[in-house]
Order: C-alpha cells, then structure tokens, then sequence
C-alpha cells in the first residue's frame, strides 16, 4: 500500500503548474535589475509574476514585497512596532508581539486595538478562523490564501503574510503584502530591490513557481475543489470521533479551514500517535512543522483551555486535492485500531 500525505499545512505538495514555470524560469539569463535586454526580459517575468500573485490575492493596488518566506515577512511587518497579538499566533508573529490577547475556549482572539495588533486569519494547528477586524497591522495569511475565499483588499489590514509552499509552490519563497501608503523600512539593505524594502537579487525561479501556484490555488477555490476537501474531511472526522468517546475533535464548533482536523486521543501522546501513523505509511503531523521535534505542549491548545496533558496528545490530520474517500476512510481505520492497542497496553 503506498504511503499517504496528510500533512499539507506543513507543506503542500509541488503543483505540476509551478514545477512547469519554474523550468521555464530557469533559462531566464539576465538580472531583473540590469537595464540590456536579458535584465528586461527577466525584469517582465518578475512583474508578471507579481501582477498574477496579487490578482490571486485580491490585491490589486497593494505592494507584493518578495521575501524568502513568510517569516521574513514577519519580522519585516512586525519587527520594532510594538505590536500585540494572542498566544495562538505562529511563533514567526509571536517572536515580535507581545502575546498579551485573549482567546477563549473555541479559539477565537478578541481585539481592542486593531492598529497595534497582529491576528491570523488562520492557525496551522487547529484550522480555526479568525473575523480579522478592519484597521489591523498585520494579519498572517499563509494557511488561508488559497484554501478559503479572500481579498487583501477587502480585509482592510495594512500588511500580510503569504507563503508559496504552503498552496503547492516552491520552499523558500514568501511575500510581504502591504497596502499603499504604508511605511515599511528594510532590514535588508543594499541595491534597492522590491522598492527599496528588501534588498538583494530576486529569486526568480521561486516567484514563477510562486505565480503559477496562486493562480491555479485560486482557480480551484473558484471551481469548488475546496468544499469537495471540506467534505472529506468531515468524514474524517466522524470517522475518527466515533472511534471512542474520549476523543476530542478541537474547534469543531468554530469556522475552520476546510482541510484541517485536530484530534486529541486521550491517553495516548501525539508524537507516538505521529510515529505510530508513519510506521504505517501515512504523514500526519503533532502541530505545525516549526514546532515539531520540540516535546512540549502545544500553546495553542493550552491558550484554549486544555491541560498540558491533552495539548501533548493532540495530532493534526491536514488534507487537500488529490486525497480521495477511501484515503480517510483508510486512515481512520488504521488510526482507530492503532488507538485501541495503544489503550488497551494502558489499561
């Protein structure tokens, strides 16, 4: 039996669009900073590739700031702002916030002073929405561009977050969102590059695998790809949560990313769980993938309420495109007896 991905807001697989524009991209010669006729060649790829990420985005108008991730995203968003944000926050945000919002029992942070805040519109490990309030700093975005309906320029936030690898594009390549009219200086300084908020030669390849990864991300969401995901993973779901009647299905009574599950199985730790699944051929994660191989806790299921012990025995199923009914009706079916064993040695 071939093994099964379940592990896509760690990573999305490459789509087949993005490795296509990325071999393309490769015989590109000039620098898009040089003014001969392969710097203007490679110059035109870059701003088409950036006119497709915003009309993607519904950004139109804003500036798209090329970084090499959506962590450099945030520390050029966030770093010497004096930002506030919740605890939930991905610790990229949280490293330069004060993590002093609250957030009650379903997840959700509430927000006093939208323009010295920074919220997610979703988190990585429980799939959960936030309703991001107009006038916000800053708003990560990675987890949701490409999987819900949203326009930058309707969220009324100066600046966002955004990852390629996260929708099926390349690693190493992130953008900086910022709404005209917002200052953002540069952290990295030199020739002047991305208008003068990040220095250094574009990476051009990545950003056309970048484009051509949004674009198609947004012509599935238009063509109802995601809802079909959304189904399946209610049947997940509901598999798994009748499996016992300990297990906790985390957030389920708020809005959520269609292809998220988190899953505690009490009594039983999620990196066992993790390790357990992956010895049986299916990649499931125990929170996001910057957190993993460190044993602790997850702080987002603690900032909910849940004790340490719970929070360490929590998994996140995450789907997409491509995995079909009887993948999670396998995966239930291997995890439910996994689950039984693993009680029954407890008992």
């Amino acid at each position: 039996m071939s093994r099964l991905y379940l592990d896509w807001n760690a990573t999305a697989p490459l789509r087949p669009e993005a490795k296509t524009a990325m071999v393309d991209a490769m015989v590109v010669v000039g620098n898009p900073s040089s003014v001969h006729a392969e710097g203007r060649a490679a110059k035109a790829l870059l701003e088409k590739s950036r006119a497709k990420i915003a009309e993607a985005l519904g950004a139109d108008g804003a500036d798209i700031v090329f970084t090499s991730g959506a962590t450099e995203a945030a520390s050029l968003a966030c770093a010497g702002r004096g930002l506030v944000c919740a605890i939930v926050e991905h610790d990229a945000v949280a490293a330069w916030c004060d993590a002093s919002l609250p957030v009650d029992g379903q997840g959700r942070v509430a927000v006093n002073d939208p323009a010295r805040s920074a919220l997610q519109l979703a988190n990585s490990e429980t799939g959960i929405l936030q309703d991001l309030p107009q006038g916000l700093a800053v708003s990560d975005l990675t987890q949701g561009f490409g999987k819900v309906p949203l326009a930058f320029n309707w969220l009324g936030c100066d600046m966002g977050l955004i990852s390629a690898h996260k929708l099926g594009g390349p690693k190493g390549i992130g953008a900086l969102v910022v709404r005209q009219g917002i200052d953002v200086p540069a952290q990295l300084k030199g020739g002047g590059q991305e208008m003068g908020r990040r220095a250094g030669t574009e990476n051009l390849i990545g950003i056309a695998g970048f484009a051509a990864a949004a674009e198609a991300a947004a012509r599935d969401l238009a063509n109802g790809v995601w809802e079909e995901v959304a189904e399946l993973r209610n049947i997940l779901e509901s598999e798994l949560s009748a499996a016992t009647k300990e297990t906790i299905s985390v957030g389920n009574g708020s809005p959520r990313l269609p292809n998220t599950l988190c899953l505690i199985a009490p009594g039983w730790k999620g990196e066992t769980q993790v390790m357990a699944m992956d010895l049986a051929g299916f990649a499931v994660s125990a929170g996001s993938a910057c957190s993993s191989g460190k044993v602790r806790a997850s702080r987002v299921l603690t900032a909910m309420g849940f004790s340490e012990a719970l929070a360490g025995q929590a998994i996140r199923v995450s789907i997409g495109p491509g995995v079909t009914k009887d993948d999670v009706l396998r995966f239930a079916r291997v995890w439910a007896a996994a689950y039984a064993k693993a009680r029954a040695r407890a008992a």
